[in-house]
């Protein structure tokens, strides 16, 4: 699934993929998903039998879509005959593909229902700046059991989960054209240069260019 404008989410049992227009999201046959657009969406499918696997991956990923793949998508969604000048280029697909790097924009559910409940509240408001003590009190938990779970049942720490719930819930609000300012205070960041900074490590670029 790629998106050439807007933003795509991808949401399993498992967590939630968020693409903007320089990711795609890879989604294995037989998986059980929802996906939504965010903003002015134009999305292109490109589907593969379910015997061929070119990424060897059994779970939802995020690509990096370079200029050459994303032409690539462009060129073969937008014609569906079957002649050997389209099969050339499905195949050059392909390649590109199997070496596309693989972005960490994962955003896992937990399967704890302790954690569970404290991750509701951070999505339910990402701009929750509670600590994990406090977060703790409000659940009936300590901090170090919180922080446990998050290590063994998401395999990242709190600061990392909170910091991709907000990355994630920044590209749906940038898709809707939300001025970068408010973005940076919806999603908890403490200044707007704060923002700026995490999103450019994040995908490369400032987050004015998704919201022009």
């Amino acid at each position: 699934m790629y998106a050439g404008r807007g933003v795509l989410s991808v949401t399993t049992s498992t967590g939630s993929w968020v693409a903007p227009a320089t990711r795609a999201i890879w989604v294995p046959a037989g998986t059980v998903h929802a996906h939504q657009a965010h903003g002015d969406l134009e999305l292109h499918l490109m589907g593969l039998p379910a015997w061929e696997n070119p990424l060897r991956l059994d779970a939802p990923a995020v690509l990096a879509v370079s200029p050459l793949l994303r032409e690539l998508i462009i060129t073969y969604t937008r014609t569906e005959d079957n002649s050997p000048e389209r099969m050339r280029l499905r195949a050059v697909l392909l390649d590109q593909l199997r070496i596309a790097v693989q972005q960490p924009m994962h955003l896992p559910t937990p399967n704890s229902p302790l954690l569970r409940t404290v991750c509701d509240l951070l999505r339910s408001d990402p701009s929750d700046n509670r600590t994990l003590p406090e977060l703790g009190r409000e659940v009936g938990a300590s901090d170090r059991t919180l922080s446990r779970l998050f290590s063994n049942d998401l395999g990242m720490t709190f600061p990392q989960w909170r910091t991709q719930l907000r990355l994630h819930h920044a590209l749906v609000l940038l898709a809707e054209k939300a001025p970068v300012t408010k973005v940076a205070n919806q999603c908890g960041w403490s200044s707007t240069s704060a923002f700026i900074d995490v999103f450019r490590r994040a995908f490369g670029h400032t987050p004015g260019t998704h919201s022009r």
